[in-house]
């Protein structure tokens, strides 16, 4: 088959224009799809009882970004979220008395990231959740728990063990806020556990406080009754009880006069 000069220019005009066109199509569709990429990465999400901390080409933002839908710039922004709820965790944990006993208990502390805190917690301590605890909380716990009990005898501990448990509260608060990152929110101290021989002293102890105190009261409520009969013998002289003899007499009945006028009359009947 022998084509014209004509047909042999239009075919290879058109077999030029197909590879532009290929071109083109590829070249938009990969235009498409990379702005699509960079839109859907403009856009993040903090959920609730979070929040947000941005860091642009690895430097943190000071401002958090709130729960809700964010904005962020594509491929240079990265977004990095952290709770901010209460968290509860419970410490076992071993300790020596100012005596030299060895005590265990649990210590459950209930704490909770201040959002404000976030970008500086990113920056400088931990880049997720899981590590705050190990890094910021559990090192301040120990101490103060350690620094409390040393103070106190085994038996102090035992008997108070209330107000043990807000001095520890107390110290670990304090130890906290020197760093500012988080807010304790409560703390419980339970299942102290000491040697049986111990606390079998400790409750004899505790029965001979409780029978010296008995002892001491009664002892106190007598003193108090021999003062009154003493006061009340010093006040019964002579005149009070005539006094006394006259507001009860009738009028009526008959009197013996007080020998010599030294004692007072005697009612001796009708």
């Amino acid at each position: 088959m022998i084509c014209s000069r004509s047909d042999q220019i239009h075919f290879a005009m058109r077999s030029s224009t197909q590879p532009e066109q290929v071109t083109k199509t590829v070249v938009g569709i990969t235009t498409v799809f990379i702005g699509g990429i960079a839109l859907l990465s403009s856009f993040f999400v903090v959920p609730a009882g979070e929040v947000g901390v941005v860091t642009t080409l690895g430097k943190v933002s000071d401002t958090p970004r709130t729960p809700g839908l964010n904005l962020k710039l594509p491929f240079i922004q990265s977004a990095h979220n952290f709770s901010v709820r209460t968290q509860v965790v419970p410490e076992k944990f071993s300790t020596l008395t100012k005596d030299l006993q060895v005590i265990e208990a649990t210590a459950t502390v209930k704490y909770a990231v201040k959002s404000s805190e976030a970008p500086r917690i990113y920056s400088t301590i931990a880049t997720d959740d899981s590590a705050i605890y190990a890094r910021v909380i559990q090192p301040s716990l120990l101490k103060s728990l350690k620094s409390v009990f040393s103070k106190y005898e085994l038996d102090t501990i035992a008997t108070d063990w209330n107000t043990i448990s807000s001095l520890v509260q107390e110290s670990v608060s304090g130890e906290l806020q020197r760093f500012d990152y988080v807010s304790v929110k409560g703390l419980d101290i339970t299942g102290l556990k000491i040697a049986e021989e111990y606390r079998a002293a400790i409750e004899q102890k505790q029965i001979a406080e409780q029978q010296l105190l008995r002892a001491k009261t009664e002892v106190r409520i007598a003193e108090q009754e021999a003062r009154k009969f003493n006061t009340l013998n010093q006040a019964l002289n002579e005149k009070v009880l005539y006094k006394l003899f006259l507001d009860k007499w009738d009028g009526q009945t008959q009197v013996v006069p007080g020998l010599g006028g030294g004692t007072p009359p005697v009612i001796v009947g009708r």
